[in-house]
């Protein structure tokens, strides 16, 4: 497999441009790397939607802690060709694509929302590449789900039933972040103080992650949420990786009480609770933490 440069016109100005490795021979899978170069390495999995540009975020803990942070776009996300028929346990394939490309035999996993249930699919099918698992905010499965929340039942539905549709409304709703603030974005992680308090860098990253997210196609977020709410079609006793789940307790994009259930059926995972923390928040307070158990 080969590393190179791709240029693309969803980089920020701050951004360089991502390395490519192959998967199948033609199908493509683009990642950042961030934090130390020569550090521990550790793959991290955005949200759903989201891209390798949310890694910026984890930038500084990173380093701090002599971590290599490899930030893929997973399939149908920013510059990676999608995959629409993949399955949840597929995520190992894209996650040891890259691990291979960097010459790295073993890497920690962090995950982010929507990427949880992709970090926890690679520990349970390739136990031998993954030395533990950092989840925050992390989605949960349907045995452990008590109630999706009202916006994300809409999405699974026009996922299930019109996906063409679903596509169409996620890619306007990037032209239309496109052209307002940050905190247009930032509502959708938030509770009810929204983007208050969150720093304008972040919220510049946070957008632009979203904006990455759908730069090409809305395929990636369209196959996630049909896969998320789905069986997993894993078994999460496979899990044998020491695990640990973020979550804060005013995150209502993933109640803390599905997380508690996820929690019991993971083999040697314990559960984290941030007091006072929603979805975005979680991820901002728990990082230097969790890089720190990787470094």
């Amino acid at each position: 497999m080969t590393t190179q440069p791709s240029s693309s016109s969803s980089e920020s100005p701050d951004s360089s441009p991502p390395s490519t490795v192959s998967l199948d021979g033609d199908r493509q899978l683009a990642y950042a790397t961030y934090g130390d170069p020569d550090g521990t390495p550790v793959v991290f999995l955005h949200g759903t939607p989201g891209s390798r540009r949310l890694g910026a975020v984890l930038d500084s803990a990173a380093a701090a802690h002599g971590v290599r942070l490899l930030a893929p776009d997973r399939p149908g996300y920013g510059d990676s060709d999608a995959w629409p028929d993949r399955t949840m346990s597929d995520a190992g394939q894209f996650v040891s694509a890259v691990l291979d490309d960097i010459g790295a035999e073993t890497a920690g996993l962090t995950a982010f929302s929507g990427g949880g249930p992709h970090a926890l699919a690679t520990a349970a099918t390739h136990p031998d590449r993954v030395t533990r698992v950092d989840v925050v905010g992390g989605a949960t499965p349907p045995e452990a789900t008590d109630q999706y929340p009202a916006v994300q039942r809409l999405l699974v539905g026009l996922a299930s039933t019109t996906p063409t549709l679903l596509g169409g409304l996620l890619r306007g709703q990037s032209m239309l972040a496109e052209r307002l603030a940050p905190s247009f974005v930032i509502a959708q992680y938030t509770g009810e103080d929204g983007a208050e308090g969150i720093p304008d860098a972040v919220a510049a990253v946070v957008k632009d992650d979203f904006l990455t997210a759908f730069a090409h196609t809305a395929a990636g977020a369209v196959t996630e949420l049909s896969l998320t709410a789905a069986e997993w079609g894993i078994d999460l006793a496979n899990v044998d990786a020491d695990t640990c789940l973020w979550h804060g307790d005013s995150d209502t994009n993933v109640p803390l009480a599905d997380a508690r259930r996820l929690c019991a059926r993971l083999p040697n995972a314990e559960i984290r609770v941030l007091s006072d923390a929603d979805h975005l928040r979680s991820l901002l307070r728990s990082a230097d933490d969790v890089l720190a158990r990787h470094g």
